[in-house]
């Protein structure tokens, strides 16, 4: 590790080591099978699995507040604006301990999830813009996956331990989140420690470009997306490709809580396993091997490789579930777990093959306010789509994932044929161009 950016990385990691077990608490699984079991006969039927859709949804529903946070931090210490962010998400899970199992109970549980969500979310937009300004391109997809490893490894092991004791006591959710939260706080000071270089020069550029009307700048109007995909036609492209995909991923999650609990049965530390732990602790293996990939390529070319890892794993929990084999549902999710390797990477970094430096967060504003957006849609159409095959009279509504692999094969098709068009990374000293001023192949 070069010595000019040793000790930044330094506390970032120790960072990422300890805030996971934090944002175990608010990971799609736990918190959807911690609903499904802990209040169920407290709320309707009904209204609970439609919330459920919802609070599996809100890792990506909550990127839709994206443009106010990068137009927040616009201009503003970036560290103290994600520090804030961070006290923020502690107190919401920490509220968790007021969430009694009633219907009450549950309202506050969601309530108390939701702004977690969404104050992570500001944290995930303005992180990309430190990592961009710390690390250079060349060595950016080996940092982020030793983050990204340190992450997964602890999310594994906390999601894991904490269905183990929500099946020895389903009120266990009621002082596990707030200790989880406690042991964030540290990781929110370890964070504190860090230092971005040329920050004074960034917030100055960002302060100027918010005063030249020629300048794109962040807005909390989040139509703002479409000058930003107007002005950069391939990231648009990009970025349609990826809500494809990125539909098909998010919908099968909350189908795939309910089928565990009513059709298989499970228990929490299977189901949290399936749905969160055993995908996570995957994750360690791929990264090295996606990351060495996103160094050598442009992100498109990327994603047209690594898009087919989750359409493998829908067909197969497709065929799971029709045949009610559970086996093949635990091989589903650990290919998942390899595809999420790679996922982690390109969602973090892979704006960055578009956007120089200065816009960063205005590009990662855009990319993680339509992944909110498919978050809020995805998990409605992954609900609808499994109770209308159910009301059908298809037993297992395993049908869902088959939907969910026609979106992939769609996106995944769309990635090669733009890939056509980006052949290579962004060069380190010239910077990301858009595809209106690049050469075409062979010029």
């Amino acid at each position: 590790m070069p010595l000019r950016y040793r000790r930044t990385y330094s506390w970032e990691l120790l960072a990422w080591g300890v805030l996971p077990v934090m944002l175990g608490m608010l990971e799609g699984g736990v918190v959807g099978i911690t609903a499904k079991k802990s209040f169920s006969g407290h709320v309707d039927a009904d209204l609970l699995n439609l919330v459920i859709g919802l609070l599996t949804g809100l890792p990506a529903m909550a990127n839709l507040t994206s443009f106010a946070w990068a137009a927040g931090a616009h201009g503003r210490n970036k560290i103290r604006f994600v520090v804030t962010l961070q006290i923020i998400t502690v107190i919401s899970i920490a509220s968790v301990c007021l969430a009694a199992p009633t219907a009450w109970g549950f309202l506050l549980f969601a309530v108390s999830v939701a702004i977690g969500r969404i104050a992570w979310a500001g944290v995930v937009t303005i992180r990309t813009t430190i990592w961009a300004a710390n690390y250079p391109r060349s060595d950016r997809g080996r940092v982020a996956g030793a983050f990204a490893t340190m992450q997964a490894l602890c999310l594994a092991g906390i999601t894991f331990l904490t269905g183990m004791l929500l099946d020895e006591n389903p009120d266990a959710y009621r002082w596990v989140f707030p200790l989880a939260a406690a042991v964030g706080g540290l990781g929110v000071f370890f964070y504190s420690r860090i230092r971005i270089r040329g920050h004074r020069r960034m917030l100055r550029l960002e302060r100027e470009a918010s005063r030249d009307s020629r300048q794109p700048r962040p807005s909390i109007n989040p139509l703002g997306i479409l000058g930003v995909l107007h002005r950069d036609r391939g990231f648009g492209a990009f970025m349609a490709c990826l809500f494809l995909i990125g539909t098909g991923n998010i919908m099968v999650t909350a189908p795939l809580v309910i089928i565990l609990d009513e059709q298989f049965k499970l228990d929490y530390v299977a189901a949290i396993s399936i749905l969160t732990s055993i995908p996570i602790l995957m994750m360690p293996f791929s990264i090295p091997i996606w990351s060495r990939l996103l160094d050598r390529v442009h992100v498109v070319r990327f994603r047209a490789i690594h898009s087919w890892i989750f359409i493998c794993s829908n067909m197969i929990l497709f065929g799971s579930v029709l045949t009610t084999w559970l086996p093949g549902i635990w091989i589903a999710s650990i290919i998942r777990g390899l595809g999420f390797g790679g996922g982690v990477l390109a969602w973090n970094l892979g704006h960055h093959d578009f956007a120089a430096p200065e816009h960063s967060s205005q590009y990662m504003g855009v990319h993680v306010t339509l992944t909110g957006i498919r978050g809020l849609l995805a998990p409605l159409l992954g609900i609808s789509a499994y109770e209308i095959l159910i009301a059908q009279g298809h037993p297992t509504g395993g049908g869902v994932f088959l939907v969910a692999s026609l979106l992939g094969v769609l996106g995944a098709t769309g990635f090669l044929l733009l890939g056509k068009r980006f052949a290579s990374p962004p060069d380190q000293a010239t910077g990301p161009t858009t595809t209106t001023q690049r050469k075409p192949p062979g010029a």
